[in-house]
């Protein structure tokens, strides 16, 4: 096999996969150019996560991602960022191919201009850890298998998270496409793929897509290598209260697809 083949893999949903075996990039992204891709009903009113009034333990909160929704139980947050938990068969809006194709049946290509509108489903398979560090254009997910071991970081690009100024129980983001995969000391890089075909019709501008390149680099710079906040805290073991591992129904105030 050579080197480039044990080096690429295709992820679940289609997209590529790159070992990343380099030196992390030194580049700075300038977050401000992202912030036209928000683009979300919380637009005034807010403030930055990581300051008081701090969720309490065990709130129910909305994690949102644009139109995209999840509900979940607050774990711990405080100035270094929000831990909470997604059970399994939680419900969620997500946004769907309105002529009723799988994104991934399609080629990445066709993806970005797919039109799409919101729907409701649950979170399949078993429930999942996020941590959303403050300031940081990231969160970090933590998944297992059906029998509750481990499997491996998910890093998640996205907005820095803000909330209400009201003290609401949400916490609003953007995803940007691209994402990092740790497992067994390993770093992929994936959907670059996907970032470049958003690039290429508009969705995202080739700033824009350098900016997201940049947070992978920054990612892997300040959080990978030196296993910093939370890959530091051992929460690939933490347990789960029974109580806690119930499913999750959409809060009544958001307005569910018909």
């Amino acid at each position: 096999m050579t080197d480039e083949a044990r080096d690429t893999a295709v992820s679940a949903s289609g997209g590529s996969m790159r070992r990343m075996t380099d030196r992390p990039g030194d580049a700075v992204p300038d977050l401000s150019l992202l912030e036209p891709q928000r683009r979300s009903s919380c637009a005034d009113d807010v403030r930055l996560a990581g300051a008081p009034p701090f969720f309490e333990r065990g709130t129910v909160v909305s994690w949102h991602y644009g139109e995209w929704v999840d509900v979940m139980r607050v774990v711990r947050d405080d100035e270094r960022g929000l831990v909470a938990r997604l059970p399994s068969g939680s419900e969620r809006v997500i946004a769907v191919a309105v002529d009723g194709r799988g994104l991934r049946d399609r080629q990445v290509s066709e993806r970005p201009n797919v039109a799409r509108a919101p729907s409701t489903t649950t979170w399949r398979g078993p429930g999942i850890l996020r941590i959303a560090p403050t300031g940081r254009p990231w969160s970090v997910w933590y998944f297992y298998d059906d029998d509750g071991d481990f499997e491996g970081h998910y890093l998640n690009l996205e907005l820095v998270h803000q909330r209400w100024a009201d003290g609401s129980s949400r916490t609003h983001s953007r995803d940007l496409v691209l994402d990092l995969w740790l497992r067994d000391g390993e770093c992929w890089l994936k959907d670059a793929d996907e970032l470049a075909a958003a690039v290429a019709v508009g969705k995202f501008t080739p700033v824009q897509g350098s900016v997201i390149r940049d947070i992978a680099e920054q990612a892997r710079r300040e959080l990978v290598d030196p296993r910093a906040w939370p890959l530091d805290e051992g929460w690939e073991d933490w347990e789960v209260p029974a109580e806690w591992d119930e499913p999750l129904t959409l809060p009544s105030w958001i307005a569910l697809p018909s």
